[in-house]
């Protein structure tokens, strides 16, 4: 379905650019370097970055032996498509389990890969929440605002974005929360939320660069870490405003097993990931506001976050599975809305 408003531009970008790169790396020209490849979703740039300086020491201490990471980034789902069609990539980390499960379901990843690590291969959550103005000129405290005359809306396109769909079940969440369950109303109330939307960009860190960069809209719905980082990254010129009802946002990490072990790179990538799961890795995220798995960590960094909002579950819609079939296919209820949006205009 053809929506308006949406950029159409895919956000896919590397340290190591050149296609050639992910469709064949393997050794380097060291030939004693194993190069292991990353295919990940678009506001993980900074926590990679740290992660893999911190990993290449890790693995030369425990082996001898040097390791290359190459990056990639863009919408979760584009990225997903990207390594089924042939980025030769050695793991995935991406913003939700359903765009590993593609992976599985395309035979490259093995089946039972949520129980080969802790929490479910989600070594690090987020939530949804709202970056805003300096001063929030626009008075926005909570879903409801963001339907107020005069109010643009900035979010990416859950065709293309993982974190797009999170935006939206989150604000469904709050839906259902608000609405006592009643899903006639909470569609009516979807349908306005996308009439104030302006711009969809491809990729969550695209409708960052929307909103801070090209100064649109007056809020962006974003992930938590993705609007701490800008915070951080524009002192003083933005807010974080944390609705009532959230959703606990779960990235999910897998070895592509085909292609890992096509390249012998099998064992590497598997302590890649599981490395997450060590202080140092659970510090990282913290460090670049994701919310580590461990709850000691988290404990240390809950000045950071709003650990008391009130979190619904992907479990709470059934999984993905589920969620995507009623929301997100071709023609289900998200298309619906916004061929609703596109006949109002």
């Amino acid at each position: 379905m053809k929506h308006k408003k949406i950029i159409a531009v895919l956000t896919v970008t590397a340290v190591l650019t050149a296609a050639g790169i992910l469709a064949g790396c393997g050794r380097g020209a060291d030939e004693d370097t194993l190069t292991l490849t990353n295919v990940s979703y678009d506001p993980t740039r900074e926590l990679y970055k740290e992660y893999n300086e911190a990993f290449q020491k890790h693995y030369k201490e425990q082996t001898g032996k040097d390791i290359r990471i190459v990056q990639s980034h863009g919408g979760s789902g584009s990225q997903a498509r990207s390594v089924i069609e042939g980025s030769r990539a050695d793991v995935v980390t991406l913003a939700l389990s359903y765009d590993v499960e593609r992976l599985q379901r395309a035979g490259l990843i093995d089946a039972g890969w949520e129980q080969e690590l802790p929490d479910d291969s989600a070594p690090y959550t987020s939530t949804i929440v709202f970056l805003v103005r300096k001063g929030n000129p626009k008075g926005i405290r909570d879903w409801n605002d963001l339907t107020k005359d005069g109010v643009s809306v900035i979010t990416p396109d859950p065709k293309s974005s993982g974190g797009a769909c999170w935006n939206f079940l989150a604000g469904w969440s709050w839906c259902l929360d608000h609405f006592g369950g009643n899903e006639i109303k909470a569609r009516a109330f979807m349908t306005d939320l996308y009439r104030h939307v302006t711009v969809m960009d491809a990729g969550a860190r695209g409708s960052t660069t929307t909103f801070v960069e090209n100064g649109q809209g007056d809020v962006l719905i974003a992930w938590e870490n993705e609007a701490l980082y800008t915070m951080r990254e524009y002192p003083g010129r933005y807010e974080v405003v944390v609705p009532s009802v959230s959703i606990l946002a779960q990235p999910s990490v897998a070895v592509v097993d085909r292609l890992a072990r096509r390249k012998g790179h099998e064992q590497a990538a598997e302590e890649y990931l599981r490395y997450l799961y060590s202080d140092e890795g659970q510090e990282l995220a913290a460090k670049n506001d994701f919310r580590p798995s461990n709850p000691d960590i988290l404990r240390r960094y809950a000045d950071r976050f709003d650990l008391h909002v009130k979190l619904t579950r992907i479990s709470d819609f059934g999984g993905w599975d589920a969620a995507y079939v009623k929301f997100f296919d071709d023609d289900a209820l998200f298309d619906k809305i916004m061929a609703d949006v596109d006949g109002s205009q």
